[in-house]
């Protein structure tokens, strides 16, 4: 039962964690500290439990306003060195060994389901949605959330699909984002895993 306060939904620590290197190399540590007291996050997350995704998200946005022509290959490394975090922490030897032995359309199927199955690691309160083994949506997406651009903003999202595909599924895997969230007329962000 609902007493009429609404809460915010929580996202993966990974989401602010793997970013924050990437600040530091264009900024120094005076860069970390203004832009994480631009996006209101009082404390640096220890990794072991979900943060409030508005902070992550506030970090996510500070970047692409502070360094608009870098935000899109820093948001790409912090979400290829999330999913080596997963690959290294959350999903175990044997099954990377398994998805790595089935052929690519197979291991794509496997993998989209273990992907769904944690989807609140990394899209919080968005509605998550696999289409295909190789396409996904993330409605009301809380990383862009409120934001407009004529541009897909989501490059954490797709380096993340992309480095778990490349290193589960075949290494010519590639994750683009086709629609977003946060250009007009998109009620979804869109990833689409590719080949070649």
């Amino acid at each position: 039962m609902s007493d009429g306060v609404q809460t915010e939904g929580v996202i993966g620590p990974n989401a602010i964690l793997q970013l924050l290197p990437q600040i530091e190399g264009i900024g120094g540590q005076a860069q970390v500290a203004r832009m994480l007291a631009d996006a209101g996050v009082d404390m640096v997350p220890d990794g072991s439990q979900m943060i409030p995704e508005g902070q992550a998200a506030r970090l996510h946005q500070a970047l692409r306003r502070d360094a608009p022509e870098m935000a899109p290959l820093l948001a790409s490394e912090a979400g290829h060195a999330t999913a080596r975090y997963i690959l290294a922490h959350r999903i175990p030897v044997l099954a990377q060994r398994a998805l790595r032995a089935l052929p690519a359309g197979l291991a794509a199927r496997a993998l989209s389901r273990a992907i769904a199955k944690h989807a609140w690691t990394f899209a919080g309160s968005g509605h998550f949605r696999v289409v295909t083994p190789w396409v996904f949506e993330i409605a009301q997406n809380p990383i862009v959330r409120g934001e407009h651009s004529p541009i897909p903003l989501c490059h954490w999202h797709s380096a993340v699909f992309t480095q778990l595909y490349q290193t589960l599924v075949a290494p010519d895997c590639r994750c683009t984002e086709t629609a977003c969230c946060a250009v007009t007329g998109h009620g979804a962000c869109r990833f689409v895993v590719t080949r070649g």
